[in-house]
């Protein structure tokens, strides 16, 4: 288990604990009961912790080594997935994987950026940070799904589109500009969740539907806090004032109106109980489906685009 530098006094706890199991094994001596204590301990305080988190602590959760990234979730909330690949045109993207699954019974087409468990898969999925041809590759699949009718779900977590020279010789900002449009077009319903990091024209070039949805320690926003930071001061070192002023949590978003709803986390953050998160979101996604399934096609189109279109301030002069 890996600890963030804020759940110092859980980690605390939880070498107490470790060093009191020694203990009971070494000796024979029944300590159950203070290790019960321990553990009372340890769920006062990480409620503590967690029920006044900071912008940037949120950030911090969302890039938790251990949180559950697309394929964990494909794995546990679907059935029959099919990994589809290639934008047939330069190739297969790794960091944007999709394809056709079951949800509860139902057949969806889902999709979303993958960072990798380890260096190597990191490496391969390109840090989640998607070339042109994994956003065609998006929206091939989510034009097949039209096709046949089958709902679009997509997964959101990425630091940014990736920024590379030969991704802006292939068209980065034009595939991105491309999926908006057709993604506001799009017949059948669309249902996009942030489960990590929501940054820039990375998320957006999956991120429209007609529920854009956000978990709880989350974060969504034009720019991360770290390169805001650095722009606006020079420096990574103001990285927390950032995100504060950036206003990029699920709090910030919902009351703003970006987002349409917000999962609630389990104590701890997803990554402290990964099969509960992804039952929670089975739940919001199937009440999701059905609820958007009731609308004709016209309906949920005109619904996006006056979603899309109150968005932001401004004044017409």
């Amino acid at each position: 288990m890996q600890f963030l530098d804020f759940e110092k006094p859980i980690e605390d706890l939880y070498t107490q604990i470790s060093k009191l199991k020694e203990l009971s094994v070494k000796n024979q001596v029944d300590v159950s009961g203070s290790i019960k204590e321990m553990e009372t301990a340890v769920e006062k305080a990480r409620t503590d912790i967690y029920s006044n988190l900071t912008p940037w602590q949120r950030v911090q959760v969302s890039r938790h080594p251990e949180r559950p990234y697309t394929l964990y979730y494909i794995e546990k909330i679907f059935t029959n997935f099919t990994e589809l690949y290639g934008d047939r045109q330069v190739k297969d993207d790794k960091a944007m994987v999709a394809g056709m699954a079951e949800l509860n019974g139902h057949p969806v087409m889902v999709m979303g950026q993958q960072k990798g468990i380890n260096t190597k898969m990191r490496q391969m999925r390109n840090f989640g940070m998607a070339n042109p041809e994994g956003y065609r590759k998006a929206l091939r699949l989510m034009k097949l799904a039209e096709k046949f009718n089958r709902p679009i779900i997509t997964f959101i977590d990425t630091p940014g589109a990736f920024p590379g020279l030969e991704a802006e010789e292939r068209g980065q900002a034009e595939a991105i500009a491309r999926n908006l449009f057709e993604m506001v077009n799009m017949k059948v319903p669309v249902i996009c969740i942030i489960i990590g990091e929501g940054a820039s024209g990375g998320a957006l070039g999956i991120g429209v539907g007609d529920k854009v949805t956000m978990l709880e320690n989350t974060w969504y926003t034009v720019i991360s806090p770290e390169s805001c930071s650095s722009i606006l001061w020079r420096s990574w070192n103001f990285k927390e004032k950032a995100a504060e002023q950036l206003k990029l949590t699920s709090i910030d978003m919902s009351g703003f109106g970006l987002v349409d709803d917000v999962v609630p986390e389990p104590l701890g953050g997803a990554h402290a109980n990964p099969e509960l998160m992804a039952e929670t979101l089975k739940e919001y996604l199937i009440e999701s489906i059905n609820e958007l399934s009731k609308l004709t096609p016209d309906e949920r189109i005109n619904g996006r685009i006056e979603k899309f279109s109150k968005m932001g301030f401004f004044d017409e002069v």
